[in-house]
């Protein structure tokens, strides 16, 4: 055992990595965490399934982290994607590659990640106090103490800092790491959510409140019309506007919503050209020519979303198929490919997935995550002005970082 001391703020995923890594080489080490338990954030990642990483290659990586992915370089070439799933596999948690090269643990339980980790600072006499800090005190420039908010004082050499961001308050995640950056000198750049729920305008997405599409395609526009980002996949509409996989990802995509006035332009059958949506729809409307339009639609959509498509369509509800005009019919298709969202705002943070913005990457040693202005003061995970599209990324992010403030405190 090192007589060296060192202090992890953060129980998440980048903490717990943090000590026990640091732990393996021989260093004195006490994590604290202010919840009942380790990995709350963890528990709920990938819907409870736990996304641990990305099976992609390392560029691809950092092309998917926009917000300051170069920094990473260091972070993920040290601790790879392939050495996160070695790490778990050797510690029990065996995993599967899912669409678009996801990584989940083969049980699906995000649960199995966390008691993984758990062991892996057990088995490396990490030291877990639950508990809330309330300072990180430096003198000259150097890390020397650690004081809990009961007022305990643990003097120490190093500190990790890996509290998380503002995203998700309940579990635990409210900005201290900020706070204690600040007091020792550091800049935090402006905090807004990333991957979070949109609210639109268009009020008759209350009305299809719940509903769940897979398997379609949206693009958003910039106020100049220009596409910044297109997707596949998954999203759902809320009483307030949309959320899903596709949404998430997309809302990193935006930066001022209100001074850029974002749309998304959802394609409910993209596997299908327009040509060949109208051949489907015509074989269809010779199927029920004799009933009202409100009633033709039952093969195509989900039953929910029809009295929505029948209303911004503007074809009468109880006009006979039959006498539906080609121009109708042709607006119709036209609709079910381009149906338009005007972005009104972001959902607040504590919604948000992440957190973007964070500290400073200037004033952060890529290849150590060393503080440049405190001697033994380091950061991980989503604390740092980094943060990634939906994948997995975001979670190697914190496990590439932990694992270098580990072996460097």
């Amino acid at each position: 055992m090192s007589d060296k001391k060192v202090v992890v703020i953060g129980g998440g995923a980048a903490g717990m990595l943090a000590a026990a890594t640091a732990g393996s080489k021989g260093k004195d080490v006490i994590l604290i965490e202010k919840n009942d338990i380790l990995g709350k954030k963890l528990l709920i990642t990938g819907k409870g399934r736990c996304n641990i990483t990305n099976d992609c290659d390392i560029e691809e990586l950092i092309e998917n982290v926009p917000v300051n992915g170069k920094f990473l370089y260091s972070a993920f070439y040290t601790f790879t994607n392939a050495d996160v799933v070695n790490l778990f596999n050797k510690l029990g948690v065996k995993t599967k590659v899912e669409r678009g090269k996801r990584v989940f643990p083969v049980s699906d339980k995000s649960r199995d990640v966390v008691k993984a980790l758990e062991r892996y600072m057990r088995q490396n006499n990490v030291k877990i106090i639950k508990g809330e800090v309330s300072k990180v005190i430096s003198k000259e420039n150097k890390i020397s103490q650690v004081v809990l908010n009961n007022g305990k004082i643990i003097k120490c050499d190093s500190v990790i800092i890996a509290t998380g961001g503002l995203s998700y308050p309940q579990t635990g995640s409210t900005g201290d790491g900020y706070k204690f950056a600040r007091e020792n000198g550091h800049t935090v750049t402006k905090i807004k959510p990333s991957l979070v729920p949109l609210e639109v305008k268009e009020e008759w997405v209350k009305k299809i409140n719940g509903l769940t599409l897979k398997n379609v395609s949206i693009y958003v526009l910039n106020k100049k019309n220009k596409k910044i980002y297109d997707d596949f996949g998954e999203m759902n509409f809320t009483n307030y506007g949309v959320s899903g996989p596709v949404i998430l990802s997309a809302s990193s995509y935006m930066g001022d919503i209100e001074k850029e006035k974002y749309k998304i332009i959802i394609d409910l059958k993209p596997a299908l050209s327009e040509e060949k949506l109208d051949k489907r729809i015509q074989r269809d409307f010779e199927k029920y020519s004799t009933k009202h339009f409100s009633n033709s639609l039952n093969d195509l959509l989900p039953k929910k979303i029809i009295p929505v498509i029948i209303e911004l369509s503007k074809i009468p509800a109880n006009k006979v198929v039959n006498q539906i005009s080609k121009q109708e019919r042709k607006n119709l298709v036209k609709l079910l490919k381009n149906i338009t969202l005007e972005v009104k705002k972001y959902r607040p943070i504590k919604e948000a997935i992440i957190t973007s913005g964070g500290i400073k990457i200037d004033e952060i040693n890529p290849s150590t995550m060393e503080s440049k202005i405190i001697k033994g003061l380091f950061f991980a995970g989503e604390v740092i002005d980094v943060d990634a599209y939906t994948g997995g990324f975001n979670l190697q992010i914190a496990f590439s970082t932990g694992y270098l403030a580990g072996i460097n405190c």
